[in-house]
């Protein structure tokens, strides 16, 4: 059964990588505006992390987060800007950050699932929590390595903002408010419905196994 079960989880965590890399390669992945593109790869991090766990959750962002560092050579311009003036910043807040994106959307709904109060909100709160939680940390990372660079000041001067907190409120913006709905409103759909049809089926077909 140690098996099987592991075997499924690399089959589901193989595809929710593919379903990744695809969409980061495609425009399926992105939705273009004139400032931050808005991202729909939370989405399937969310899925990775409600039905795979925390690790799934990790290794689904680890994918997202390599997607868009490698966005950083050349195909996208921010991020190219970002990748000569702190290679190692700029991994940290493409990869490491998406990477903890994942890990506690997993241990989010981890927890919420075993209170029997929020055992419904769990999907709800676990599918706002990522895209949220994606901005949160993308956001303070440029602050960390970025901020006082002579190109991200720039922007703030831009944007009027005065301290960082007003510019990552200023450089957000509407993006970040569209991304947090479309990620809060499919995410919660689809893993209502995944984890419904695969996790308590896959149970039932125990339990049926079991009797006979």
């Amino acid at each position: 059964m140690n098996s099987k079960g592991n075997t499924k989880f690399l089959v589901e965590l193989a595809l929710m990588v593919a379903i990744i890399i695809v969409m980061a390669l495609t425009p399926l992945g992105y939705i273009k505006t004139p400032g931050l593109s808005v991202t729909l790869l939370t989405i399937p991090v969310t899925v990775g992390a409600v039905m795979l766990g925390p690790a799934g959750g990790a290794v689904c962002g680890a994918a997202f987060g390599l997607t868009s560092f490698y966005q950083t050579f050349g195909m996208s311009a921010f991020g190219s800007v970002l990748l000569t003036i702190n290679p190692f910043g700029t991994f940290i807040t493409t990869v490491v950050m998406r990477v903890l994106e994942g890990w506690l959307t997993g241990l989010i709904f981890k927890a919420l699932r075993q209170s029997k109060h929020l055992t419904k909100a769990s999907f709800y709160i676990a599918s706002l929590a990522c895209p949220l939680l994606n901005t949160l940390l993308f956001m303070s990372s440029l602050v960390i390595f970025f901020y006082n660079t002579e190109y991200i000041q720039g922007f703030a001067q831009a944007f009027g903002a005065t301290n960082p907190f007003m510019f990552v409120i200023a450089f957000v913006g509407v993006q970040g408010a569209i991304e947090a709905v479309i990620c809060f409103v499919v995410g919660s759909i689809l893993t209502r419905t995944l984890y419904k049809v695969l996790k308590a089926g896959g149970v039932k077909n125990e339990s049926a196994k079991s009797v006979l």
